[in-house]
């Protein structure tokens, strides 16, 4: 049995940043990873896909350029699956060959093969050959990720129904496609088909969608949605998806309607990958959806020795977040400082158009009874959005009355998740809005808009007197 200071399973990136961290502080570092290739789910399945993916559709499709040619404007005509695989395949190897030299120069070990406990500081790999292995270490990280959640009434068969892994490997497009979920994953790849001018139905069993996300942000998305051409299904479960004989599917709705459509995608959740990890065996447990409970400030688990971070410990599963979780975790779990995990970080998806958010949303900021103003800047309202084409997209700041610091930041649109960053230095600098009246940005940019909206909500607020104070 070979030990180690610290075994990290999983090389997804709360995974390699934890890892790293551990090797620049001189430790002896391993890392398991189950899949054929370094780099997991956000490599191989989520993150880099999609988002890879996303942008394919909208270079190729010509989606951008709609705006000055029209919607029939294409840059490919006939637009296939390989063309989206093409580019897929060369950002990903360039993303594992990126992380691989990283290991490699950090002088991290890493092992392929399922991992599995067989007490609180000792682990079995099963190796690619069947051979068995088995190391101990002061300090373990759980950063396994997640799998697709995968209901029994789901005929799942990589052709016509899909999972939100499986549907990378699709061998052509469809002319409709249903996605069952209206998470931030089916979201991502509704929009996404959409923009590829497949028409799409969008199934969700509660009313409202992403309900984390400030409402008048959701109702300009839901609009732009609507306006080309999406179907939105929404307060009614699916109840049974069928084959039919003529090569279609059916979903069989609550309360009798029934979808049709050529493929299926079911991107309704995803459960922590840990059923294989023999926890019993370690003195953890993990709730119904697979996640593991951990301490928020530094990711230890119920058992000292072991830590978890990523998507296996729940929201906000983000890869942004994830890297910091590691990295956090790495530090206590070696006894080295490490500060605390941000209270705002921004939250991007992927749509089409873009979200991002920072800090409160109006609706939180009204249930805890602050006073606020906000402002709101619509993308064609500058100079940048005629140039780019742009005839949607906003970005919404909120005020306190009281402080004039900023308290949220809210984008759709083209960029936002670019965007966003200069409201996440305000914010979390604790910046009024000020900041924003008094600099000059650049012209003619899209940020730009953000002054536009602190104005707007400046030409409604009380203007401060000479002390700094608030006027009546």
């Amino acid at each position: 049995m070979e030990h180690y200071d610290f075994i990290v399973i999983g090389s997804g990136p709360a995974g390699r940043r934890a890892a790293i961290q551990a090797a620049k502080f001189g430790k002896k570092v391993l890392v398991v990873e189950r899949g054929h290739r370094v780099g997991g789910v956000s490599v191989h399945t989520g993150t880099i896909p999609s988002k890879t993916l996303r942008e394919t559709a909208l270079n190729l499709s010509g989606w951008r350029e709609r705006g000055f040619y029209g919607r029939s404007y294409r840059v490919k005509q006939d637009l296939t699956a390989g063309d989206l695989r093409a580019r897929l395949d060369i950002t990903l190897n360039h993303e594992i060959e990126v992380l691989e030299h990283q290991f490699a120069r950090n002088q991290v070990t890493t092992l392929r093969g399922d991992a599995r406990f067989k007490n609180q500081t000792t682990i079995e790999v099963d190796g690619e050959q069947g051979e068995t292995f088995e190391f101990s270490a002061e300090s373990i990280l759980l950063a396994v990720g997640t799998v697709p959640f995968r209901p029994g009434y789901v005929p799942f068969d990589g052709k016509n129904i899909f999972d939100s892994d499986e549907i990378l490997n699709l061998d052509h497009l469809p002319r409709s496609i249903a996605v069952i979920g209206a998470g931030v994953i089916g979201i991502e790849y509704a929009t996404i088909f959409s923009s590829l001018d497949v028409h799409v139905t969008l199934v969700e069993p509660r009313d409202t969608m992403l309900d984390f996300i400030d409402r008048e942000l959701i109702d300009d998305f839901t609009h732009q949605l609507k306006d080309r051409g999406m179907v939105l299904r929404f307060g009614r479960k699916a109840e049974k998806i069928s084959k039919l004989e003529d090569g279609m599917c059916e979903i069989q709705m609550e309360g009798g309607r029934n979808i049709r459509s050529e493929m299926v995608l079911f991107a309704a959740g995803r459960m922590g990958a840990t059923t294989e990890l023999n926890l019993e065996a370690c003195g953890l447990e993990s709730d119904s959806r697979g996640r593991i409970k951990v301490d928020p400030k530094t990711f230890k688990t119920d058992v000292p020795s072991i830590y978890a971070a990523g998507d296996v410990i729940g929201f906000p599963s983000l890869a942004s977040t994830s890297m910091e979780q590691g990295r956090i975790a790495a530090c206590h779990a070696l006894g080295r400082p490490a500060h605390e995990p941000p209270k705002f970080f921004p939250y991007g998806i992927y749509s089409v158009p873009e979200m991002s958010t920072i800090g409160m949303t109006e609706e939180e900021v009204i249930e805890r009874g602050i006073s606020y103003e906000c402002g709101i800047a619509r993308f064609r309202e500058t100079s940048r959005g005629h140039i780019m084409g742009l005839d949607t997209g906003m970005l919404k700041l909120i005020f306190s009355l009281k402080t004039r610091r900023l308290l949220g930041c809210h984008i759709v649109g083209e960029g936002a998740t670019e965007l966003i960053h200069i409201g996440q230095a305000v914010l979390n600098l604790k910046g009024t809005l000020e900041y924003f009246v008094e600099n000059a940005f650049n012209y003619p940019t899209l940020a730009e808009a953000y002054k536009i909206a602190a104005l707007d909500a400046w030409n409604r607020m009380p203007v401060p007197d000479t002390q700094g104070l608030i006027s009546a």
